[in-house]
């Protein structure tokens, strides 16, 4: 029987503990109890990116992608959008970026070189208020990944993101028609109700983990700026 075993760790806050394991030709990286992605189960990830892309129906479009994580989300934007398109990518973690290029480098690929790519080491609330504040250009869409759901798991900062305020200044960074999609690992009524209250349309969007209709339930919110 394999055992999972541990390839790296990094800290990305006090207290705040990631680690890259192995299990044969898979890979996960987990949060204490919590596995946060994994190679096995990645078809919501990729739902989040496809399925906002197919609702904007722009392949030039400028998106913000928050967490790269193993890149399931960033990878299959790409894939889906045209070559006039922008794809911001946020990491906290420069450990995240060189696992995907060290060992995820097969599972990542060449993808980090196109020139598409806009990857930044920073909060992806900095982006979001840098677009407010016409530091740069605002945003067709912002998908939202950087923890299992709209609470502060990975970092108690990321609360900020999920609150009244945070979805404010999340639509008022869109362009109109523009998408903010919210990836969790399981329903959230509460949270629903502040995207709603935030002025936006929403989709609730059950997705499984595996694209075979098996695996974990999933949920993404697609809220959309009139």
């Amino acid at each position: 029987m394999l055992k999972r075993e541990l390839i790296d760790s990094t800290q990305i806050e006090d207290g705040v503990l990631l680690e890259l394991f192995s299990h044969g030709r898979d890979f996960m990286i987990v949060l204490g109890r919590n596995e946060l992605m994994s190679t096995r189960m990645r078809f919501s990830e990729e739902q989040l990116a496809e399925m906002t892309i197919d609702r904007l129906a722009k392949p030039d479009a400028r998106i913000l992608i928050g967490g790269y994580g193993m890149g399931f989300t960033y990878r299959a934007a790409a894939a889906k959008l045209g070559e006039g398109a922008q794809i911001v990518v946020a990491e906290i973690s420069e450990a995240i970026l060189a696992w995907a290029r060290g060992p995820m480098a097969e599972l990542t690929g060449e993808s980090l070189s196109d020139p598409r790519l806009d990857l930044k080491i920073c909060d992806v609330a900095a982006l979001i208020d840098d677009a407010n504040d016409g530091t740069c250009a605002k945003f067709d869409a912002i998908l939202l990944d950087v923890d299992n759901g709209p609470d502060g798991l990975v970092r108690a900062e990321n609360n900020r993101l999920y609150s009244r305020t945070g979805l404010a200044k999340a639509r008022d960074a869109l362009k109109p028609g523009g998408i903010v999609a919210v990836w969790s690992a399981a329903p959230d009524p509460a949270f629903r109700k502040r995207l709603k209250d935030a002025g936006l349309a929403v989709e609730e969007v059950g997705v499984r983990s595996r694209p075979n209709n098996k695996g974990a339930h999933h949920v993404i919110w697609f809220a959309q700026k009139s």
